[in-house]
């Protein structure tokens, strides 16, 4: 087994082998620059972990960890322009470096070069492979929806917000470590076991970065703190508010949440006062460690040894401990 650290650095040599600018030029730089725009690569990490705790050799997982880098950085893609996002990591996002019929069409690209990375491996493996990640893409693009759906909806439920989150970001965790379980050759019950591990995971990272939003530390959040209150989204945080408050404060928040003043430092404050006084920030802290629970639960039915469990628990901790 190697450290994250290295993991991470065999998974980007193996990525700048595998960049590389052709014809037209157009289509595949927005697909270079994209890719080298760094971030953690958690998720190919995962891949390549996974395929050395089921005793494979994790060289073998580099094409499926780099396939679940390529689609996750084409739905950033994509995701951006939805959006009309100035920034991806600091940096600007592709089609405004570009242009939108550019990110539409190198994210187009991406999608396929994902799938023809499985040509590496032998055909069995190659169709557990894609047929994994034709269910986990299409319920990204679910998820996605829902979250666009949502921000025009002021009906949306806690279940349907837990799926939306499943779907738009759990999904491709539980994937990637399945990927690496698959390349490995572990058995059925172990590819679902530790799949329902990086799930449940997913599930607990999403709540906390939602958690995180309002109260994080804007020195080490990553991102503005109060964004999600900015633009008005129906976060877990939101959505628990709403269901412990009285009549007339349920009508306050909801007003809050579909206004949009000068003014946000305030509305921010206003509504994080609202999340502590419900009892929702509290709430929302207990869902991040029930998910987490549950995940470190699923461990114990792995045909892995206890250090290697140990592991998935140590690194478990220190994503939610954002020390990864």
């Amino acid at each position: 087994m190697l450290s994250i650290e290295k993991y991470q650095d065999q998974f980007i040599s193996y990525l700048q082998e595998y960049s590389t600018v052709t014809e037209p030029k157009n289509l595949y730089e927005p697909i270079d620059y994209i890719l080298g725009l760094g971030g953690k690569r958690l998720r190919p990490v995962l891949t390549l972990m996974t395929a050395d705790i089921f005793n494979g050799d994790y060289k073998i997982a580099l094409n499926a960890a780099l396939s679940i880098e390529v689609f996750h950085n084409f739905s950033l893609v994509h995701d951006d322009i939805m959006d009309d996002a100035p920034l991806r990591r600091g940096e600007e996002t592709v089609h405004e470096k570009w242009d939108i019929n550019t990110g539409i069409l190198s994210g187009d690209a991406m999608l396929i070069m994902a799938y023809q990375l499985f040509e590496n491996y032998e055909a069995n493996t190659f169709q557990s492979l894609a047929k994994l990640f034709s269910k986990t893409a299409l319920e990204v693009c679910e998820g996605q929806q829902y979250d666009v759906d949502f921000e025009t909806r002021n009906d949306v439920t806690i279940p349907e917000y837990l799926k939306m989150i499943e779907y738009k970001t759990a999904v491709l965790v539980g994937a990637a470590m399945k990927m690496g379980a698959i390349v490995a050759g572990a058995s059925s019950e172990d590819q679902n076991s530790i799949y329902e591990f990086g799930r449940n995971l997913g599930i607990a990272f999403q709540l906390q970065d939602d958690y995180l939003d309002a109260f994080g530390d804007p020195k080490t959040f990553g991102k503005q703190v109060g964004g999600d209150i900015i633009e008005n989204k129906k976060t877990y945080l939101y959505l628990k508010a709403l269901e412990f408050s009285n009549d007339t404060d349920k009508i306050e928040l909801s007003q809050l949440f579909n206004s949009i003043p000068e003014d946000v430092a305030t509305k921010i404050e206003v509504a994080k006062q609202f999340f502590v006084s419900t009892g929702s920030a509290d709430a929302t802290k207990e869902a991040i460690k029930d998910y987490t629970t549950k995940a470190f639960l699923g461990l114990d039915s792995l045909n892995i040894s206890e250090d290697k469990k140990d592991l998935l628990k140590t690194f478990g901790s220190n994503l939610m401990n954002r020390a990864v």
